[in-house]
C-alpha cells in the first residue's frame, strides 16, 4: 500500500492562507518597501513627515491606475461635462415649440374622473376642506395620467358600414369574410356536429377557450383559435347546459341527473348529488359562485373554492329554465312563466325585485356588462329593453314574428336573438346607449334552430350553438378591442394562469355582499346604529358611552367660588351649543328620522312625494328616542315642582342658570 507522504520530508510544506493573499495596491504615496518574510507589506509610515511630503496634485489630474485583472493601464475617464438644460431637449440642439407635457381634451378626461365637484359640505372647516381639496386635485391628476394612458390602447373597435344607405343586415358572412384580413377569416366556422346536437356553448373569460355539449352526451373543449383540442368524451347522458369556472382548466357540466365537474383532460373530479335535475348554469367569477335552476324550482349557490352550498333558494314558481346574471353587481335573473322576472341575491330568501314584463311565460333574459340595461323576449312575441337603475320600466318595444328564444348582450352593448334558424343583431350608439330596435344591424340563417347564444370577449365574434353542431360567426365591433393583461390575459402562460388564480382566491368576495346596489356597501347604516346601541344599553343597564356632565376643578387662590363655578358650566354648556348648531348647518340630523325622502336637492318634508315612513325596526328605534327624551322632561319637571313644594329660597346665583 501506498502511504502519504509526510509533511516535512519530500513534500514541501502548504503555504499559510493568509501568505496566498494578494498584496494591496501601493498608493502614490507610499514608498516601495521590501517584503518581510511573512510575505505581507506593511503600510505606510504614520509619523508627521510622510504626511507633509505628500505631493499635492491637482483638481483634474489623472492617476494612471494598474488593473487587477489585466497589466494595462486603465485608460483616464474624461471629466463629466456640464450641459445646458435647454440643449438637452433635442439632438439638434434647437429648443423645443411645443414645452410642457401633451394637452388633453377635457372629454376624455372626464370620462376617467369619479368625483363630483359640484356637490360639497356646507360650512366645512378649514382642515377638512383642505383635506377635500387635496383629495380633488389627486383624482384630477390620476384622471389625467388615465386618459394620457389611453393613448397606449392602440386597438380600436371595429364597425360595419354601408356604401350609399346600403343596408347592413344584407352583408352576409361570406362578404364579411372575403373582407377582413387571412387571420380574422380564420375565425369564422362551422362545426358539422348533427349526430348529438343541439348544442349549448360557452366562452372562457379569457375568450381563448370553447367549451360545447351536445344534448345527446358529447361533451369537447378546445382553443378555438388555434383549433386545438384540449377533451372530448361522451357522458352518455343527456347534457343540459355547460359552463367554464374560474378558468379554462375546470368544466361544469348540467346532465340529466346530477351536476358534473371535470377537468381540461375530460376527466371527472365531482359529482355534486345535491344539485340534480339542472336546466340552467351561470357562474360568478368575483364570488367563485356556481349558480344553478333546476326543474324542481330550486336556486342553488354552490361555492367552488370549497366545495359547499352557500343558498338553496325556492323561487316558488315551478320549473326554472330561464337565467342570467347582472355582471355589475351579480344579481341571478329568473325567468318565470307568469311573465315576471325575479332577482335573486344569496343572502336574502325572498327574490330582491320583480318586475312584470310579458304577458305570457318569458323564454330569456339578458342583461348588458353595465348592468344598465336587461333585454327580455316572452311567449306574447315581444322583445323589450328594461331600465335597471331603480324604474325597471320598459324603453323600447318590438314585436317579433316568431318570438326570440334566446338572447345575449355583446361588451359593447349589442344585442342578438335567436329566433328558430335566424339571428338578428341589434346595435346602440356606444357602449352605455341601449341597441335600437328599430333596424336589425346584422342577419344571418342557420341550418337549424338555435339553442344556444353568446359573444366571444375581447373579440368580435358570436359563437351559436344549433342543432347542426356549432357556429361562429363574424360580428365587427361586437367586442372589447383591449384587454387587462392582469385580469383576463388570453396569451397567459399556466404559470400566470396559477398565480392568477391565487390572487383571485385572495382578493374574493364574500356571497352576503351581493344586492342591487353594489355602492351602498359603502354606505353607514345609522339605523342599525342605533338599534345596536340601545340594545347595549338595555342589556348593560347604563350607557357606556354616556358623555359625564362637566364638573370643574377646584381652583386655589379664591377662584372656586360658586358663581365663578357656574360661570365655567355656562361657558362649557355654550360651547356645546354651537358646535350642535354647526352639525344642524352641514343638515345632519341630530335625532333618528321617521321618514326618508329620496330627494337629493332637498330636506325630507311631510308633503314631498317621495317620502316613506319607516317601519319595523327603525321605527321602533325613533319611538325609543321619543320615549327617553319624554322621561327626562318628566323628571326634570318633577324635580321643578318638588323644589316649589319645600318653599326652598331663591338664590342669587340663579341668574348665571337662568
Amino acid at each position: 500500500m501506498e502511504t502519504a507522504p509526510k509533511p516535512g520530508r519530500d513534500v514541501p510544506p502548504k503555504k499559510d492562507k493568509l501568505q496566498t493573499k494578494r498584496k494591496k495596491p501601493r498608493r502614490y504615496w507610499e514608498e516601495e518597501t521590501v517584503p518581510t518574510r511573512d510575505g505581507a507589506s506593511p503600510g505606510p509610515p504614520c509619523n508627521k513627515k510622510n504626511r507633509e511630503l505628500r505631493p499635492q496634485r491637482r483638481k483634474n489630474a489623472h492617476i494612471l491606475k494598474k488593473s487587477r485583472i489585466s497589466k494595462k493601464p486603465q485608460v483616464p475617464k474624461k471629466p463629466r461635462e456640464w450641459k445646458n438644460p435647454e440643449s438637452q431637449r433635442s439632438l439638434s440642439g434647437a429648443q423645443d415649440p411645443f414645452p410642457g407635457p401633451a394637452p388633453v381634451s377635457v372629454e376624455v378626461v372626464q370620462k376617467f374622473c369619479r368625483i363630483d365637484k359640484s356637490r360639497k359640505l356646507p360650512r366645512s372647516k378649514a382642515k377638512t376642506r383642505s383635506r377635500l381639496e387635496v383629495a380633488e386635485a389627486e383624482e384630477e391628476e390620476t384622471s389625467i395620467k388615465a386618459a394620457r394612458s389611453e393613448l397606449l390602447l392602440a386597438e380600436e373597435p371595429g364597425f360595419l358600414e354601408g356604401e350609399d344607405g346600403e343596408d347592413t343586415a344584407k352583408i352576409c358572412q361570406a362578404d364579411i369574410v372575403e373582407a377582413v384580413d387571412i387571420a380574422s377569416a380564420a375565425k369564422h366556422f362551422d362545426l358539422n356536429l348533427r349526430q348529438f346536437g343541439p348544442y349549448r356553448l360557452n366562452y372562457s373569460r379569457t375568450g381563448r377557450h370553447l367549451a360545447f355539449g351536445g344534448r345527446r352526451g358529447h361533451v369537447a373543449a378546445l382553443d378555438w383559435v388555434t383549433k386545438k383540442l384540449m377533451c372530448e368524451i361522451n357522458v352518455m347522458e343527456a347534457v343540459r347546459d355547460i359552463r367554464f369556472l374560474h378558468s379554462e382548466a375546470l368544466l361544469a357540466v348540467a346532465q340529466n341527473r346530477w351536476l358534473h365537474i371535470y377537468d381540461n383532460q375530460g376527466i371527472e373530479l365531482h359529482c355534486i348529488r345535491r344539485c340534480d335535475r339542472v336546466t340552467r348554469l351561470e357562474f360568478l367569477p368575483f364570488h367563485f359562485l356556481l349558480a344553478t335552476a333546476s326543474e324542481t324550482g330550486f336556486l342553488t349557490y354552490l361555492d367552488v373554492s370549497v366545495g359547499k352550498i352557500v343558498a338553496a333558494l325556492n323561487a316558488r314558481a315551478g320549473r326554472l329554465d330561464v337565467m342570467s346574471q347582472n355582471p355589475y353587481n351579480a344579481v341571478i335573473h329568473l325567468g318565470h312563466s307568469n311573465g315576471t322576472v325575479s332577482l335573486w341575491s344569496p343572502a336574502m330568501k325572498e327574490p330582491l325585485a320583480k318586475i312584470l314584463c310579458h304577458r305570457g311565460g318569458v323564454r330569456a333574459v339578458a342583461v348588458d356588462s353595465t348592468g344598465t340595461y336587461m333585454a327580455t323576449s316572452g311567449l306574447d312575441h315581444q322583445l323589450k329593453i328594461f331600465d335597471l337603475r331603480g324604474t325597471y320600466q320598459p324603453l323600447s318595444t318590438r314585436t317579433l314574428p316568431h318570438g326570440a328564444g334566446h338572447l345575449a348582450f355583446s361588451q359593447r352593448g349589442l344585442l342578438v336573438a335567436g329566433m328558430g334558424d335566424v339571428v338578428n343583431i341589434w346595435a346602440g350608439q356606444g357602449k352605455a346607449s341601449p341597441p335600437s330596435l328599430e333596424q336589425p344591424y346584422l342577419t344571418h340563417r342557420l341550418s337549424g334552430p338555435v339553442h344556444g347564444l353568446q359573444f366571444c370577449p375581447f373579440e368580435d365574434v358570436l359563437g351559436v350553438g344549433h342543432s347542426g353542431g356549432i357556429t361562429s360567426m363574424l360580428v365587427p365591433g361586437a367586442g372589447e378591442p383591449n384587454f387587462d393583461g392582469l385580469e383576463s390575459n388570453p396569451y397567459r402562460s399556466r404559470k400566470q394562469r396559477q398565480e392568477w388564480e391565487v390572487k383571485a382566491l385572495l382578493e374574493k368576495v364574500p356571497a352576503e355582499l351581493i344586492c342591487l346596489d353594489p355602492r351602498a356597501l359603502a354606505k353607514v347604516d345609522v339605523i342599525s346604529l342605533e338599534q345596536g346601541k340601545k340594545e347595549r344599553i338595555e342589556r348593560l343597564g347604563y350607557d357606556p358611552e354616556a358623555k359625564s356632565p362637566f364638573q370643574p376643578k377646584p381652583k386655589q387662590k379664591g377662584r372656586s367660588s360658586t358663581a365663578s363655578l357656574v360661570k365655567r358650566k355656562r361657558k362649557v354648556m355654550d360651547e356645546e351649543h354651537r358646535v350642535d348648531e354647526y352639525w344642524d348647518g352641514l343638515g345632519l340630523p341630530q335625532a333618528t328620522p321617521s321618514c326618508l325622502c329620496l330627494c337629493p336637492c332637498q330636506p325630507a318634508t311631510s308633503h314631498c312625494p317621495c317620502v316613506l315612513p319607516l317601519s319595523g325596526p327603525q321605527d321602533k328605534v325613533r319611538q325609543s328616542l321619543q320615549q327617553q327624551q319624554q322621561q327626562q322632561q318628566q323628571q326634570q319637571q318633577h324635580k321643578e315642582v318638588k323644589a316649589k313644594s319645600t318653599g326652598a329660597r331663591p338664590s342669587a346665583l340663579d341668574r348665571f342658570v337662568h
